[in-house]
């Protein structure tokens, strides 16, 4: 018979998790899913001097803004310490504990090996007992140590697959030890290898290890960030690289997790961003949540020019957040004394060849005119003709605004 697929995400809340830890999260529940297993939630809370309400409020918040749901009523350790005691006692019992100015430490043998074979990269990962020290199971506080918890309750949870960063293989020996002397059977180990700055160096704040709290307030959708995170890491196999949840369920397999340590490449991030821009059916919904607070644009995302606004800036959008951009008529940089002689003409030039017709294609013909005439590129142009290095494109405003826009602009 079948065992049935568990697998957990078992965070500890000192910290808002950044995007290595949700990465986690997102492996396991992949790996759940494509074998129509479970995925659990334990919040490993018995480290009560470091604890921080906020950091366990902002998991679940994570894990529900990317749908990364679990099938079960999460586990909180701080209430089931009676089993981590009951489970102390029996290794005491054993002779294998003994106690260390109040705390309770585990023998380690120090003799032989301890050794598994780990799921990422199909290798066997081995240790010399002799390197490994007695450990605390049961701290004086009468609180577990997370190397004890987290066996008993792998075990009473029956959780066959342990999907962890590599940052844990250390501490693994100890584990396996411990499915030992209770005469368990131990679960598979998958250690994933952990994500690097673009200097190589361990991902850090200056390289984008934010929360993906803070991706979403910088404009970041959730199936960008999902999509992303799948690809730190995993190959999916050929040069498939934009994914949606389904695929990546469908596809996803612990052998193709590579055993290189991936890269936070932020450009492919964003990227990957602009393309979920254009690929989501309802932007319009996503862009006025994200600027509820924001008058001014929620005035045009509610105006009947909307979906004009949207279309045309969509295609130059990488974040939401450059939707305000595009779309404003804000100058950030004055005209130099050249730039206005330019102006004066290209006035001069539109009204003398367009008269009152600016329908976009006769304007779009014109300005070809001009900038073959007086030698100038169309980013030039645009800037003249909008007070803006980038934004929406001139043909769209002309939609939008009308000539009156391009007329004021360039007479000042």
């Amino acid at each position: 018979m079948q065992v049935m697929v568990r697998v957990r995400f078992a965070p500890s809340p000192t910290g808002i998790p950044h995007i290595g830890n949700t990465r986690t999260a997102l492996f396991n529940f992949l790996f759940a899913k494509h074998n129509n297993g479970k995925f659990i939630i334990r919040i490993e809370d018995t480290d009560r001097a470091r604890y921080v309400k906020e950091a366990e409020d902002a998991i679940i918040e994570i894990l529900k803004w990317l749908d990364i749901s679990w099938d079960e009523e999460i586990v909180y350790q701080s209430k089931r310490l009676s089993i981590y005691k009951e489970h102390a006692k029996i290794l005491k019992e054993k002779g294998l504990v003994y106690e260390d100015e109040g705390a309770l430490r585990f023998k380690m043998p120090k003799t032989g090996e301890t050794s598994w074979d780990d799921a990422v990269g199909n290798k066997k990962i081995t240790f010399k007992n002799e390197t490994q020290e007695d450990f605390v199971i049961i701290k004086s506080d009468g609180y577990p140590t997370y190397n004890f918890a987290n066996v008993v309750d792998d075990k009473l949870m029956n959780i066959t697959h342990v999907i962890r960063g590599e940052e844990f293989i250390s501490s693994t020996p100890k584990h396996v030890q411990l499915y030992k002397t209770f005469l368990w059977e131990q679960p598979i180990f998958a250690h994933l290898p952990v994500i690097l700055g673009t200097d190589k160096s361990k991902l850090s704040k200056r390289h984008g290890a934010k929360s993906a709290l803070d991706y979403k307030k910088e404009g970041y959708l959730k199936e960008a960030l999902l999509n992303f995170m799948a690809l730190l890491g995993w190959n999916p196999g050929g040069d498939r690289e934009q994914m949606n949840i389904d695929e990546m369920i469908r596809l996803f397999d612990l052998k193709d997790i590579n055993t290189a340590n991936p890269i936070f490449d932020i450009k492919k991030f964003e990227w990957l961003n602009g393309f979920w821009i254009r690929e989501v059916g309802d932007l319009e919904k996503r862009l006025k949540e994200f600027y509820k607070e924001d008058k001014d644009v929620l005035e045009i995302l509610n105006s009947d020019k909307a979906s004009v606004f949207i279309a045309s800036a969509k295609s130059r959008m990488r974040t939401l957040a450059d939707f305000k951009n595009l779309i404003s008529q804000a100058s950030k940089k004055k005209k130099t004394r050249e730039e206005k002689d330019l102006a004066g003409r290209l006035l001069s030039f539109l009204n003398e060849e367009l008269k009152d017709n600016w329908q976009d294609d006769k304007l779009l013909t014109v300005l070809k005119d001009f900038s073959k005439k007086e030698d100038v590129n169309f980013k030039t142009i645009y800037f003249l003709m909008t007070g803006k290095e980038q934004g929406v494109g001139i043909l769209e405003l002309n939609q939008i605004h009308g000539k009156e826009f391009f007329i004021k602009n360039l007479s000042q």
